[in-house]
């Protein structure tokens, strides 16, 4: 696998490469060995982020949700502008420089890979000739996938989840390829969503406020609340909530954690506020919706 960046990991920020054992095994895997990621990463306004490869022996996808940066690439160093929006696409063996913006830092997810299909999947992707960019949009479904992938480092040493990995990685390819014909589409609608939602996607670890999604739509809070429940019958905070307890749910699923660290995952330090919210979205606690998944319980008790 090429060198993951050095870059300093702030807390928001997540970088993970799959143990060699485990590539090993993906490798020759029957279910994985056509393609399988490597090292896979988020990392959110990256001040300073940059890396240079005059040897790269794996492919990799770079997502860029915010932000700017540039890239220099191939050996006559043709050089692109990275906007919010934007796929940067680098095959095996192509030689290059990437860097954000010092003054409008990127935000971006990341994924390694290689596997015997991986140069058809890149294929499929339909690049335009000369560039290494697909100008796809945000898409939230698309983050989602990103989102997944990550949940591979919860895997530890089953290879039964690197396996399901792997083919969430297909998963994602095949979405792209289904978004580029429609990446240059105008938006229809008065308010981006996508971007919207996107945004809180990428931050469920945390705590996001008003002012900052008003602010990645350029509105005041006030007119963009007002959009925003005017297009989705809700508010923009709890929509947030509902996609946080959604993804408390799952990590409750998959996953062994207690619930307090689930709470932790979904940006609550405070494990009683989070049961009592969770309780107030879903019905139950979390500790009965686990049980019912262990199947020690039922919904009509």
């Amino acid at each position: 696998m090429s060198t993951p960046s050095s870059w300093p990991l702030p807390p928001e920020s997540i970088r993970f490469v799959l143990p060699r054992q485990m590539v090993s095994k993906l490798a020759t895997h029957p279910l994985s060995e056509q393609l399988y990621p490597l090292g896979i990463g988020y990392y959110q306004l990256a001040r300073g982020h940059e890396m240079r490869r005059e040897q790269h022996d794996d492919f990799l996808l770079i997502y860029c949700l915010e932000g700017s940066g540039r890239v220099e690439y191939g050996t006559d160093r043709k050089r692109r502008i990275i906007r919010a929006g934007d796929l940067l696409v680098l095959p095996r063996g192509t030689p290059h420089h990437y860097w954000t913006d010092q003054r409008d830092p990127w935000s971006i997810y990341w994924i390694h890979f290689d596997g015997a299909l991986s140069q058809a999947f890149i294929d499929q992707l339909a690049l335009d000739p000369g560039s290494p960019l697909l100008p796809l949009g945000i898409h939230s479904r698309l983050v989602s996938d990103f989102e997944a992938l990550l949940d591979t480092r919860q895997a530890r040493h089953h290879l039964a989840s690197y396996l399901h990995s792997a083919n969430q990685l297909r998963q994602l390819m095949t979405h792209i390829a289904l978004l580029r014909p429609l990446a240059r589409q105008q938006q229809e609608e008065s308010l981006d969503l996508e971007k919207i939602h996107s945004l809180m996607q990428a931050r469920l670890h945390e705590q996001i406020d008003v002012d900052t999604l008003a602010a990645a739509v350029s509105l005041s809070k006030y007119h963009f609340i007002k959009k925003y429940k005017a297009l989705t019958g809700t508010t923009p905070i709890n929509h947030f909530i509902q996609l946080k307890i959604e993804r408390a749910c799952h990590l409750l699923d998959v996953t062994n954690k207690g619930i307090k660290e689930i709470a932790w995952a979904v940006g609550y330090e405070d494990a009683y506020y989070f049961s009592r919210i969770f309780r107030k979205m879903m019905g139950i606690s979390p500790s009965q919706y686990r049980a019912i998944r262990l199947g020690r319980s039922s919904y009509v008790g």
